[in-house]
């Protein structure tokens, strides 16, 4: 390697890092995004215009369509993407990178081996790169629902346990032996296939923000592997870089849903939920008006907005920050509760609101804004479900006992927009909705929280 793409993959390595670390706040992650996407670039021309190889004219040419057609392709679904449908994008293109990594285990495998590290290192690309494919790809169907949120398998565990030893016995028969047959390549890409559905299909959409974060863990490792194959420095880095990431963000997930990485992997949260809570009587519900809603929020000190995925579908976050500037005109002191897995991926919410120019300020998180809630006059609560289920501190036969809430229930007054009174993505009742304190406000969240404006500008 020379000296100046040493240099060029430690300028790239640098910008990685940099907006990584940018990207942790709303209010530099738009320059975060961009300081590592000119890394990028400067990794990608280096390496293809600086080596020592002799490359064919027609190469340069091939790489060069490859590149403006990605760009172009991606450009277009990156400005054309609905906010409730970046989960679902997110699933995809993490797909695509276990793609790649697999691709170029193949590739490699067309090749000759010359030692075991080699082989391991081969074999693991193309394993970890197909699970992560074929499970993003399961991940995305979910999301977008055409697939079902959860399909339940006879003896979950122990068939994904047989299967994934099986996958590991071959490739140690494959590194032991050195057999590196077309029939055993392909077959343990196969497995990894394969192994990617039946990991993904079982579990339950309540945990499907702690599965996009493992899954883009394993594109990072798969990524940092292919680093290691090429002795590509840029490529190790930012597959490391992506894979820590990753599973920082994932047990995150896990502790604020008060579960184990091991119990969403193998409990298929959400399997049985709907069936345990759907004949359950909670009780009776009342509903209110816009007109009503408005007096009690007009008449309010402390206010707390609690969004959620409904927020998301009805692409109301600019209407509800209209709401709360006209709230803050009036004197009420407003604030937003997230909780971290409310919508369909981690930090959801934080990006929906960051949209439309909502102060990063006013966003609490949940541990923060919990004690507040018995100070709060009225609580509006706009398309989230299990993140405000009671269910998960008082009855211990729900599947969400133990998780982490916003506790909604303490506020003085609720008020709860939905559509209708069906489950959450986690497929239980919502005992909040019972609650002798909440009125529900039912309708899509832009018409309703419209209307909401309407009113208290004619108050």
């Amino acid at each position: 390697m020379s000296v100046l793409l040493s240099v060029i993959y430690l300028i790239a390595t640098v910008t990685f890092i940099v907006g990584l670390k940018r990207l942790g706040h709303p209010d530099t992650a738009k320059s975060g995004n961009t300081i590592a996407a000119v890394g990028m670039v400067i990794a990608i021309v280096g390496t293809i215009f600086i080596h020592d190889l002799e490359v064919a004219p027609i190469i340069y040419i091939l790489i060069g369509a490859a590149i403006v057609i990605g760009s172009i392709i991606g450009y277009l679904i990156a400005i054309k993407v609905e906010m409730t449908k970046m989960p679902e994008l997110v699933s995809l293109f993490n797909g695509f990178g276990g793609a790649s990594a697999a691709l170029i285990g193949l590739v490699e495998f067309s090749k000759s081996i010359e030692d075991s590290l080699q082989a391991i290192t081969v074999i693991s690309a193309i394993i970890i790169g197909a699970i992560t494919f074929s499970g993003s790809l399961i991940a995305w169907g979910k999301l977008n629902g055409s697939l079902k949120s959860v399909v339940k398998i006879p003896q979950y565990n122990l068939i994904n346990n047989l299967f994934f030893i099986g996958i590991i016995t071959l490739a140690v028969f494959m590194i032991a032996t050195g057999n590196h047959s077309p029939l055993f390549t392909y077959g343990v890409l196969a497995a990894g296939l394969v192994y990617g559905i039946l990991f993904v299909l079982p579990i339950g959409g309540a945990d499907m923000p702690v599965v996009i974060s493992l899954l883009n863990s394993l594109t990072g490792i798969a990524a940092a592997i292919t680093g290691i194959l090429y002795d590509n420095m840029v490529m190790l880095v930012g597959g490391i870089l992506v894979g820590s990431a990753g599973i920082i963000l994932t047990v995150a997930m896990c502790k604020a849903m008060n579960r184990t990485l091991g119990s969403v992997i193998f409990g298929a949260f959400g399997a049985t939920a709907a069936i345990e809570g759907s004949n359950k009587e909670l009780g009776t519900i009342k509903s209110t008006t816009a007109s009503d809603a408005a007096i009690m929020m007009n008449y309010a000190t402390n206010v707390i907005i609690v969004p959620g995925y409904g927020l998301a579908v009805a692409q109301a976050q600019h209407v509800i920050h209209e709401l709360e500037e006209l709230l803050t005109k009036k004197g009420v002191n407003v604030k937003y509760a997230v909780h971290p897995v409310a919508g369909r991926m981690p930090g959801h919410m934080n990006v929906l609101l960051a949209e439309s120019n909502v102060d990063y300020g006013l966003l609490i998180e949940m541990d923060d804004i919990n004690p507040q809630f018995t100070n709060a006059d009225v609580v509006l609560v706009v398309g989230a479900n299990d993140v405000v289920n009671p269910a998960a501190h008082n009855d211990p036969s729900s599947p969400i006992y133990g998780m982490p809430i916003l506790d909604v229930e303490n506020a003085k007054h609720i008020v709860v927009n939905k559509r209708s009174m069906n489950a959450g993505y986690a497929g239980i009742q919502n005992e909040l909705f019972y609650n002798s304190k909440t009125s529900m406000l039912f309708g899509d969240a832009k018409a309703a929280l419209t209307d909401l404006v309407s009113e208290l500008k004619n108050m």
